[in-house]
C-alpha cells in the first residue's frame, strides 16, 4: 500500500523522509541535534499532519466520548482540552489522545487526535460503539481535511503571536481558539509533545502551504528531533512505549493513571478500577546509563544478572549529553536511584532508574 503524504510534502524538499504509521514524513531537515537545540533554546516548527482528526458532534457526543476515553470529557468547557487514553475491556491502552471541546455554539462537538495511522481504526471504533449503544451523534474522520503543524520552544508563543490574531502568549495550557494565523483561518491549541512552550495549529489542507510559509525563518524540524525531545520529557510513544499487541499496558503501568477517571463509565473502567485499588505490577520509568552505550527498544534491563524489565525507548540526550532511556521494571524497582543494568550489544551497562522529565 502506498504511503500517505502530508499536505506539506512539497514544502519539505530538503528533508529526509521515513515511513511513520503509514505516512511518508520528514525525519530530518538539517540535523537532529540542530533541530533539537532550536526547540530547547528558541523555536522550531514541525509538520505533524500524520496525526489523525476525528470529530464527534450531536446530542450524545459527550456520552460517547466519555464511554470511549478514560478521562471525564464532561469536565471540559468549550475551548478546553485534556489528555486521555483509549482502552479495551481489559484496560489495555489502545492509543492515547488529546480531546478538544470545540468552541462551537449550539451543540456538543469534540475533536480528538488519534496517533499516526490510527484514524481509521478510531473512526470504526467510535461508529461501532455509537451504533451498538444507540447514541445520537455524528462521527467524522476528517484526517485528510486538515494539516497540523507544531510551533514549539521558549520563543514559540511570541513567534506565533506575531502572525496570529489571537493573544497566543496569554493562552493557558490545554486551550483551543479559532483565529487567523498568517491570514489562514486556523485552530490554535496550547498543546505539544516537546516539554516546551508552544502551540499546535490545524488548518484546512488547502491552506497548509500558506500557514507553513507564515513561519519562514523558523527552524523546520523532523520526527527525529521530535523523538529526542519527547524522550527527554518522558512522554509515551504509541506503538513503542505501549502497543496493544507488542507492549500491552494499562494506563497505570504506563504512568498515565492521572488521566483515568474511574468515576466515569468507559470501556475498561472495571478492570482499571481494580488496578487502581491494588496498584500495577510494573512501572514505566526513566533510566540513565552510567557507561558508554545507548539503550534501544527491546534491550533487557537486569539486576544481578536476572532480567527484570526492558527498554522501550532510548537515545543520547542532546541536551544532557548522556544516554537516557525509558522502559518497564517491577514497581518494587521503580524508585529513582535504583541501580540496574541495561544489556547493550551483549554487554551489561551500569544504569540507574531516574525520575522523568530528565531535564531540570
Amino acid at each position: 500500500m502506498a504511503l500517505r503524504k502530508p499536505p506539506l510534502y512539497d514544502r519539505h524538499a530538503r528533508a529526509t523522509f521515513t515511513d511513520f504509521g503509514g505516512w511518508e514524513m520528514p525525519v530530518e531537515f538539517d540535523s537532529i541535534r540542530t533541530e533539537h537545540a532550536a526547540v530547547r533554546e528558541s523555536v522550531g516548527i514541525f509538520d505533524v499532519s500524520h496525526m489523525g482528526e476525528v470529530v464527534v458532534s450531536g446530542p450524545d457526543a459527550t456520552v460517547l466520548m466519555n464511554r470511549l476515553t478514560t478521562n471525564d470529557v464532561s469536565d471540559l468547557s468549550p475551548g478546553e482540552a485534556q489528555y486521555a487514553a483509549i482502552t479495551d475491556a481489559e484496560g489495555i491502552v489502545q492509543d492515547d489522545t488529546i480531546v478538544y471541546c470545540l468552541p462551537d455554539a449550539g451543540t456538543d462537538r469534540y475533536l480528538f487526535v488519534p496517533n499516526a495511522g490510527h484514524d481509521e481504526e478510531a473512526y470504526d471504533r467510535w461508529v461501532g460503539h455509537r451504533d451498538e449503544w444507540g447514541l445520537d451523534c455524528e462521527v467524522r474522520n476528517e484526517t485528510d481535511d486538515w494539516a497540523m503543524v507544531a510551533v514549539q520552544g521558549p520563543d514559540a508563543p511570541a513567534v506565533v503571536d506575531d502572525v496570529a490574531s489571537a493573544d497566543v502568549p496569554g493562552m493557558a495550557r490545554n486551550r483551543l481558539v479559532e483565529t487567523e494565523v498568517g491570514g489562514v483561518r486556523s485552530w490554535v491549541a496550547s498543546t505539544g509533545y516537546t516539554g516546551e512552550a508552544g502551540v499546535e495549529i490545524l488548518c484546512p489542507t488547502g491552506d497548509a502551504a500558506a500557514l507553513w510559509d507564515a513561519f519562514e525563518g523558523v527552524q523546520p524540524c523532523g520526527l527525529g528531533a521530535r523523538d529526542t525531545l519527547r524522550t527527554e520529557i518522558g512522554l509515551l510513544l504509541s506503538g513503542q512505549d505501549f502497543d496493544p499487541d507488542a507492549e500491552p499496558r494499562t494506563p497505570y503501568e504506563a504512568g498515565i493513571g492521572w488521566a483515568v477517571d474511574v468515576d466515569t463509565d468507559f470501556v475498561g473502567r472495571d478492570a482499571l478500577a481494580e488496578v487502581a485499588e491494588t496498584g500495577p505490577e510494573d512501572a514505566f520509568v526513566g533510566l540513565k546509563l552510567k557507561e558508554r552505550g545507548i539503550a534501544r527498544h527491546g534491550h533487557e534491563i537486569t539486576l544481578d544478572g536476572d532480567v527484570v524489565g526492558h527498554v522501550t525507548s532510548g537515545t543520547m540526550s542532546p541536551t544532557l549529553g548522556e544516554p537516557i532511556a525509558l522502559g518497564y521494571v517491577p514497581t518494587s524497582l521503580s524508585e529513582p536511584g535504583t541501580a540496574v543494568s541495561v544489556v547493550v550489544r551483549d554487554d551489561d551497562k551500569r544504569a540507574e532508574v531516574a525520575a522523568t522529565p530528565f531535564l531540570p
